[in-house]
């Protein structure tokens, strides 16, 4: 009888009803939510073993771009990421139309977690850090003392990182603050450059003012970013940029679209506070422009338009090589937030993860098996638990929540079994 000790088995450590290899994808589901407060569509993705993945559809997308993707994917098995990933993102598109894509790829990550009984950041490559640093957006007032003080409750329930809107809305109703041709400052369906909308001095002086008298009660303390300008063009962005600019913010997101990466490049190198912007912009190759060109400081994709856990990370690695950080745009459930939670934990050049949701007590109870509230103390745990760390939905909690306007709630999906079309992208 041989004197060797018997080694351990990888299967022996695998959570599995038979083996991963034999694991497939038999249906895909959705729940419509509502009043977190956006919209939402969950994705569940249900095995032959009876492991289920979640994932969701980004804000204000439709779930039907999830489901016309549901017959490509049955059959498959969900551990093969990445080839699941090439087959169906061609499907996804910038802003809203990646939701599907980035939903799925969601639920596969945290079906792959748990059949080989690891967090989800271990599949993109281990982690970085043990916590995740979020910021918040807070309701916008009139008043910039007011504005302080709301932002200074948020300092007081433990963030460490604020955000704020500064744009032509807080002077509308400023006589001499905006010029504009007719009808342009009621729309928001006509991109920056071609609204002819533009900043007087006195409206320039007018946000200096509200964003002094937001200093005057937060101090200096935690960083302040600022977004939502309103649809001005570049050199009224240049010209209040420069006004801002002695306020230290964290950064001017999103002050033009991410198309022009010239003109966010002009911006950048004319103002000294970081310039941010990204959350619309799907794949790796999206980015490729503004990096290039040196257009921004800061990137800042939303996970569930970018690509889903994998390309995000890919994403930051890539921009980590022009010396750019990336922060992470999040309006969403739990499910979602705990997507960015683990891409954040797995990609170097993280800087902070942003939530909407601060102001319902509930949002955390959404999900099971892991702290409430979620956020504490202005940071997310990285969990240690598989897959994306939930245990499971409550689905109690989450029926209260159901769009009364389209009540899906992970019904039957049949009809999307049969959807085919020739989509080989080559001959």
């Amino acid at each position: 009888m041989s004197d060797r000790i018997a080694q351990p088995r990888p299967e022996d450590h695998v959570n599995t009803n038979s083996r991963p290899s034999d694991l497939r994808i038999t249906d895909l589901r959705v729940a419509n939510l509502r009043g977190l407060p956006m919209r939402v569509s969950l994705i569940r993705i249900d095995t032959n073993q009876g492991l289920v993945g979640y994932g969701e559809v980004r804000d204000g997308a439709s779930a039907t771009y999830a489901l016309m993707l549901k017959s490509r994917i049955i059959g498959e098995n969900p551990c093969n990421v990445d080839k699941i990933f090439r087959k169906i993102k061609q499907f996804g598109h910038h802003a809203r139309g990646a939701g599907g894509v980035c939903g799925i790829e969601m639920a596969l990550m945290d079906l792959a977690g748990k059949v080989y009984n690891v967090p989800a950041y271990q599949l993109a490559g281990g982690k970085f850090r043990d916590k995740i640093l979020c910021y918040c957006d807070t309701p916008t007032t009139l008043d910039g003392t007011e504005m302080g003080h709301r932002l200074k409750a948020r300092m007081d329930m433990g963030f460490k990182y604020l955000k704020m809107d500064v744009g032509i809305g807080l002077v509308h109703d400023v006589p001499g603050a905006l010029v504009a041709p007719p009808g342009m400052l009621t729309t928001r369906d006509v991109m920056h450059p071609f609204t002819g909308i533009q900043l007087t001095d006195k409206g320039i002086a007018a946000l200096s003012e509200y964003v002094a008298a937001v200093r005057d009660v937060i101090g200096y303390e935690v960083p302040l970013a600022v977004d939502h300008f309103g649809h001005i063009g570049m050199e009224s962005c240049i010209r209040l940029g420069r006004e801002l600019d002695k306020y230290t913010l964290a950064w001017y997101e999103d002050m033009i679209p991410w198309q022009f990466a010239d003109q966010w490049a002009q911006i950048t190198h004319s103002v000294t506070t970081p310039t941010c912007t990204g959350e619309d912009i799907y794949l790796k190759e999206g980015f490729k422009d503004l990096l290039h060109k040196r257009a921004v400081s800061i990137i800042h994709p939303d996970l569930a338009t970018s690509g889903g856990i994998l390309e995000t990370k890919k994403i930051g690695d890539y921009a980590e090589e022009y010396g750019v950080a990336m922060a992470m745009h999040m309006a969403a459930s739990p499910i979602c937030a705990l997507a960015n939670v683990h891409c954040a934990a797995a990609t170097n050049n993280f800087l902070v993860l942003e939530n909407h949701s601060v102001d319902l007590p509930w949002w955390s109870e959404l999900v099971e098996g892991l702290p409430r509230p979620l956020i504490q103390d202005g940071f997310i745990d990285v969990p240690e638990t598989p897959g994306l760390g939930f245990t499971d939905i409550n689905e109690d909690l989450c029926r209260q929540w159901i769009d009364a306007d389209n009540p899906n709630f992970f019904d039957p999906t049949d009809y999307w079994d049969k959807e085919r079309s020739h989509d080989r992208l080559w001959s």
